[in-house]
């Protein structure tokens, strides 16, 4: 008979393991030695989907379960999850409720099998398994101790999961603390969007948030999340145009093993990670017709299929989408779905840029400073007044973003504690040389070499952005930044 008084032994290590995967590994060695089994695994409920994921499995083949899935009701496990009780098998072959397809996978021959469900408050979160028994057969006297083990071992992967979340949590509120996705400023302008995020965030509508970039769309974003009544669910950012058709959808819905090649692996998509919490698309104006086309059905009918599944999914996210594009002119062009455009385009936010609000250039530095000492040291401390009238008067074509770096590259370069002009950039002080296409030669800085080579192209395509654009493999939105950057007409290459 198994000594029960291990069994308590067990558990007061259980209560000081608090990393997830620690955890399930203890858990899993422990039912097989509490048991005499030759393996053990832990399979985790998703209650999405209603399938037991193996989260770890010791003995021959346990490796190759790792995030193996099991239908709802499939195996011994899966009947044992749907049913709430346990099960003692010590002749698998003459049970028809046994997988085969999980031996046949691992190449491990399952002969006998104990299986109880894990409870939390009256729910099944998971099954702990004990497989093969070294002599002899499975006992009642196993089955009670593995269940009475399973007890503990529920309430330790309840706390551990909810320590993972805290601990995202916290992480999220410590970068919060730091001022990372702060809005700056005191500006009638950005305290009028500050107005406008408060309300928005209070009801769960899907928002577009446009405007140029570098503008702080992503900020905007976290503050909508921020004030909403998700904020303890995640936040999910995909970038639209990071990934090609098939790895954004991929990323988007998940996939299963084999749906493409190079899909070694199940996926789960960022829509189900997001789930309870807020989602943001950004550049949305660079999806695919297809994506568009799935993305609709999410807002429509909260519904998707991973790549190369059949089963339908359905999403609890709150849907935010980013653009720097013109999206109606995308629409008229065919490029956009404008089903999908008024879907998305419920309450639009249009982030200003800073030209606009060029009194919050301040402030702005002030924060940049701060930040970048949490990063390295650094001596400045603030900005001659000079300097600052110059950087007030810049259009700015790279918006916040722009003035970061700017800032940052104050910050290695100054030898004192002040910005001044001299060590600002020739576009912000006026002194920079202007280059004519074709004057290319390695005593060029980065920067040079980048207005040269575009005004290359423009003469080559007779100033049509288009065409210049696809010839430098980069968007017109893009390029049109650089030509403002730059102060690059296109019409004096026509």
């Amino acid at each position: 008979m198994t000594d029960l008084k291990g069994i308590f032994t067990t558990s007061a290590a259980l209560a000081g393991t608090l990393t997830l995967d620690q955890l399930l590994r203890m858990l899993m060695d422990t039912a097989a030695e509490l048991t005499g089994a030759e393996a053990g695994s832990v399979l985790l409920l998703d209650k999405s989907t209603g399938e037991l994921e193996f989260a770890v499995a010791t003995g021959e083949g346990g490796a190759k379960l790792s995030e193996t899935r099991l239908g709802s009701g499939e195996g011994i496990a899966g009947w044992v999850a749907s049913m709430g009780k346990p099960a003692l098998i010590n002749d698998v072959d003459s049970d028809d409720r046994h997988a085969t397809v999980i031996d046949i996978k691992t190449g491990f021959s399952t002969r006998s099998l104990l299986a109880v469900p894990m409870m939390r408050r009256d729910e099944v979160i998971g099954v702990l398994e004990a497989v093969n028994k070294r002599r002899g057969f499975f006992e009642q006297s196993d089955l009670v101790a593995l269940a009475a083990f399973a007890q503990m071992a529920s309430v330790a992967v309840s706390n551990a999961q909810k320590f993972e979340k805290l601990t995202s949590q916290n992480r999220e509120l410590r970068e919060q603390a730091f001022g990372k996705w702060e809005m700056i400023g005191k500006s009638r302008t950005i305290e009028k969007l500050r107005d406008l995020i408060e309300k928005v965030a209070r009801v769960p509508t899907t928002v577009l948030i446009s405007g140029e970039s570098g503008t702080g769309k992503e900020v905007v974003a976290h503050q909508l999340h921020r004030y909403s009544a998700r904020a303890d669910g995640p936040f999910v950012k995909v970038s639209c145009a990071a990934l090609p058709e098939t790895l954004l959808e991929s990323e988007l819905f998940g996939h299963e093993r084999g749906a493409f090649t190079g899909a070694n692996e199940r996926r789960i998509g960022r829509f189900e990670v997001a789930t309870g919490g807020t989602i943001l698309l950004d550049e949305i104006g660079e999806i695919t017709y297809a994506v568009q086309t799935k993305l609709l059905r999410i807002l429509q009918e909260k519904e998707f299929e991973r790549l190369g599944w059949t089963k339908t999914l359905t999403t609890d996210v709150r849907l935010i989408a980013a653009t720097n594009r013109d999206l109606m002119e995308s629409v008229k062009s065919g490029a956009f779905r404008e089903d999908l455009y008024y879907r998305l385009n419920v309450v639009p936010i249009d982030v200003p840029p800073l030209r606009e609000h060029p009194e919050d250039i301040p402030l702005l530095i002030d924060y940049f400073l701060k930040r970048l000492t949490e990063q390295f040291p650094h001596k400045l401390r603030g900005v001659d007044p000079e300097a600052l009238e110059l950087m007030k008067a810049n259009d700015w074509p790279g918006n916040v973003r722009e003035l970061f770096n700017v800032i940052e590259r104050c910050a290695v370069i100054c030898p004192g504690d002040t910005i001044i002009k001299e060590y600002l950039p020739p576009e912000i002080t006026g002194k920079h040389p202007p280059i004519s296409s074709g004057e290319l030669n390695p005593d060029m800085t980065l920067p040079q070499v980048e207005e040269a080579l575009i005004r290359m192209v423009l003469k080559r395509k007779g100033g049509k952005i288009s065409e210049a654009s696809r010839k430098l493999d980069i968007t017109r939105d893009r390029l049109r930044y650089r030509l403002k950057k730059y102060n690059i007409d296109p019409s004096d290459y026509k």
